[in-house]
């Protein structure tokens, strides 16, 4: 989920700090897109497994800020606080990457507590793995949408089946914006190659949508049976 959300230029320098699942799987992710990427981590065992598949690897303390200075983490554009279950080092890991004046830095949050904590003393973006999963599996499980991303401003894209009230009309026909407050942006039919969407793009049954908009309007639309 967390590499579907942010937006950072392509080659920016990333450092991610806890190479657990969250960690090395942004991780490894971030170097697919072409970043440069240093992992830190307090235990060996991550770090030498890491090693050779990101730009740096290095066991640290990333709760003390002068070790974080001497690895040069105060030139990096982006940081990600993946580390786990240790709340302290978490959140004293944020105050460290504050002081060093890092301009965006996220955080991996398994806790509201957690999360408003580390927004108050400088998190500029906290990420709930675990909850995040749990809505969109649901979304799945339900069968209204067939994939499902959801932004921290509220605002959603979703795969989903073309809804009854819009079957063999065009989008500007069917006022879907209008109507439902969402953006039809692209069809896909059977056999067929993905087609930007248009005004006069008609919508058949077995159509499948890429919707985006608010995620409640996006929710509606996708449960709407006629």
């Amino acid at each position: 989920m967390f590499t579907e959300q942010y937006a950072f230029s392509r080659g920016d320098s990333v450092v991610v700090i806890g190479l657990g699942r969250f960690g090395s799987a942004v991780a490894q992710s971030l170097m697919r897109m072409g970043h440069d990427v240093m992992g830190i981590d307090r235990d060996a065992e991550p770090v030498q497994a890491w090693a050779d598949l990101l730009t740096h690897a290095v066991q640290a303390d990333s709760t003390n800020v002068s070790v974080m200075r001497q690895l040069g983490v105060a030139d990096f554009a982006h940081a990600i606080v993946g580390i786990g279950t240790d709340l302290a080092s978490s959140l004293m890991t944020v105050m460290a990457l504050t002081e060093l004046d890092i301009k965006d830095i996220w955080v991996k949050a398994l806790t509201s507590e957690h999360g408003q904590i580390a927004q108050r003393i400088g998190a500029h973006h906290v990420v709930y793995p675990e909850a995040d999963m749990g809505e969109r599996v649901a979304h799945l499980v339900s069968g209204r949408m067939m994939d499902y991303i959801e932004f921290d401003d509220g605002f959603a894209i979703a795969k989903v089946r073309a809804p009854a009230p819009i079957h063999g009309r065009s989008l500007g026909e069917a006022r879907v914006r209008e109507k439902f407050g969402v953006t039809v942006v692209g069809v896909k039919r059977a056999n067929e190659d993905f087609q930007h969407a248009t005004p006069g793009t008609e919508v058949l049954a077995d159509d499948l949508l890429i919707v985006s908009g608010p995620t409640d309007k996006v929710e509606q639309f996708a449960s709407h049976k006629g």
